[in-house]
């Protein structure tokens, strides 16, 4: 161990050995060489320029493509500033294009949740669309972000842990229990699900070329194998037939067999507590019991929006239309909007390597050009009339003791 002295020439261990001063080392020490850059006014101004220059016709180049490249249609088909027709929930009624949104909505509006009222709505092409045309449906003035909100969930609960902590319940609250039931999955998110069914009706041609429109493959795959899991314990089966195919309780909790609307097959399940916990798909019969929290409608709404206008993929086409197809929806309308003044509409659009049609994307870049050219005219013209030398030490500042 080193010493060091002091005045009355006691011996001081300093420690060094087990100093925590940095190596002498030019990293550790900050001693690299570097390349300070001057703002030289030439050099700024010429930066500027070549920045405006560049941007301007990026910007002009993204809304040509977002203009020509981009074809959407979208149809208001519920919103809570427009009357809907609630006498007539038990029809069908068709809406298009061309009709007017007040039309639209008295043919789709609903006024509480859950009515399942149905209606058709048409989209016009009248410009090709080539796949794949993606299907989404918009929603405004719901704030996914906020922080009450986008809190109320319990991760856990969706990997498929039936116990909760007591943070968990406190952020679910108050969805987390309805008296000795449990929900699951528990939280706002979850129980404020997106749940109107939108159907692709095809025509005689479609069916021919057997268009139609897919719903798998809609959700972050890195969402769906490691956020979301049944809950342990579940199980299914697939029987070979649906008349023999019985729920015996303890090995299955079903009352009856789950009979897929895709393929007819038959499954019949076994949920963990389920005498004591209201699942997802009794919530929302919509959503298969087999698929849970699994299912890919479910995993897109949880992924919240950062604003209140936003689009959540539905389902996509890989098929391309043409001028003068109609691709008819069949939307059976379930979610109500009215309660918090907002909207709900229907989406088809194809995409760019830009994604969907965005005119502020090229409007940003036209702008941040412009604002340059204008600042790099601004200082050529100061330091053509009025220069300043650099390193003027009429410029620095002293303070005065």
């Amino acid at each position: 161990m080193k010493t060091r002295a002091t005045d009355d020439t006691t011996m001081v261990p300093t420690a060094a050995s087990n100093s925590r001063e940095p190596l002498d080392t030019a990293v550790r020490q900050q001693r690299m060489k570097a390349w300070t850059p001057i703002l030289h006014p030439v050099w700024v101004i010429a930066t500027l320029i070549v920045i405006g220059v560049s941007f301007i016709p990026v910007g002009f180049k993204i809304k040509a493509i977002s203009d020509n490249e981009v074809v959407e249609y979208k149809i208001l088909y519920d919103a809570y500033d427009k009357d809907g027709d609630i006498s007539s929930n038990t029809t069908t009624t068709t809406t298009t294009t061309t009709s007017t949104e007040d039309e639209i909505v008295q043919s789709c509006g609903i006024e509480s949740a859950n009515e399942g009222k149905s209606c058709l709505v048409e989209h016009s092409i009248n410009k090709d669309m080539k796949g794949p045309v993606m299907v989404y449906y918009e929603i405004e003035n719901f704030y996914q972000n906020h922080r009450e909100y986008y809190t109320s969930r319990d991760d856990a609960q969706l990997l498929g842990s039936l116990t909760q902590s007591s943070l968990a319940a406190s952020e679910c609250s108050p969805l987390n229990k309805l008296g000795n039931i449990t929900l699951n999955p528990c939280g706002l998110i979850a129980n404020t699900f997106f749940n109107d069914v939108i159907t692709f009706l095809p025509n005689n041609e479609q069916t021919t070329n057997n268009v139609q429109m897919i719903e798998d493959g809609i959700a972050w795959q890195s969402d769906l194998e490691y956020r979301y899991r049944q809950p342990d314990g579940f199980k299914s089966e697939e029987c070979d037939d649906c008349a023999n195919c019985v729920c015996e309780s303890p090995d299955w909790s079903c009352n009856q067999p789950y009979v897929d609307p895709r393929d007819g097959k038959c499954y019949r399940y076994f949920y963990p507590n389920d005498d004591t916990t209201h699942y997802l798909y009794e919530t929302y019969p919509m959503i298969s019991p087999i698929k849970g929290v699994t299912d890919e409608h479910f995993v897109v709404w949880m992924r919240v929006a950062s604003f209140p206008k936003f689009r959540k993929l539905y389902g996509y086409f890989e098929n391309d239309f043409k001028e003068g197809d109609t691709v008819t929806f069949r939307i059976e309308n379930n979610w109500q909007v009215k309660r918090f003044k907002g909207s709900k509409s229907l989406v088809i659009t194809t995409t760019s390597r830009y994604g969907g049609k965005n005119d502020r994307l090229g409007d940003c870049f036209i702008v941040i050009g412009g604002c340059c050219l204008f600042a790099a005219a601004f200082f050529a013209v100061k330091h053509i009339f009025k220069p300043r030398s650099l390193g003027d030490e009429k410029y620095l500042k002293y303070k005065v003791e």
